[in-house]
């Protein structure tokens, strides 16, 4: 079973890390695609793709990681048939928003949704979203322990200077480091 986890990745942290390794133990993964937009359609990034592509590399060094030109989810899907049977990973912040995303009933057609919810998650909020869907079956949702990060906060304390590594993985931190990136 593959698992497509997509996103800007700007930077990747442990969450990111997190939400892989759950869904690789919950959802029994043989393998992980982790796709780095080029150019997000839900948001701006701060990094070129080819720096945030070798620092989830650095992130993911046992799973396969490609650019998506696609800034749009669906429009990633239909370009790969052959993804038919995968899993797209998501956190639960991110299935809220899934009303708003372009076709999302014809995502959930192209792929089922692996949603990572954590401990005190307001369940009744992920149900809401589920009774608007035209497929609910296809979304899989499974706990992850929390890990409170997120990289727009992360881009914040780096510009100040401030040390962010313990919630980086540490070749991640390393290249960060080395390479100045989200420094003014």
């Amino acid at each position: 079973m593959i698992g497509l986890f997509g996103g800007a990745f700007d930077p990747p942290h442990l969450g990111h890390v997190a939400l892989a390794r759950g869904a690789k133990a919950e959802l029994g993964l043989t393998r992980l695609l982790v796709l780095v937009a080029a150019v997000p359609g839900h948001k701006p990034v701060a990094t070129p793709v080819e720096q945030r592509l070798e620092l989830v590399q650095a992130a993911f060094p046992d799973d396969d990681v490609v650019v998506d030109p696609h800034p749009r989810t669906v429009d990633l899907l239909r370009a790969h048939p052959e993804w038919g049977d995968s899993i797209f990973l998501v956190g639960a912040d991110q299935l809220l928003d899934l009303p708003g995303w372009k076709e999302p009933d014809e995502v959930l057609r192209l792929t089922r949704l692996g949603v990572a919810t954590r401990p005190g998650f307001p369940r009744e909020q992920l149900d809401a979203v589920l009774t608007r869907l035209a497929k609910p079956e296809r979304v899989l949702i499974f706990e992850i322990e929390p890990t409170p990060v997120a990289s727009s906060d992360l881009r914040e304390r780096l510009t100040r200077g401030e040390d962010v590594s313990a919630e980086l993985p540490s070749a991640v931190a390393a290249m960060i480091e080395r390479d100045g990136l989200y420094r003014l």
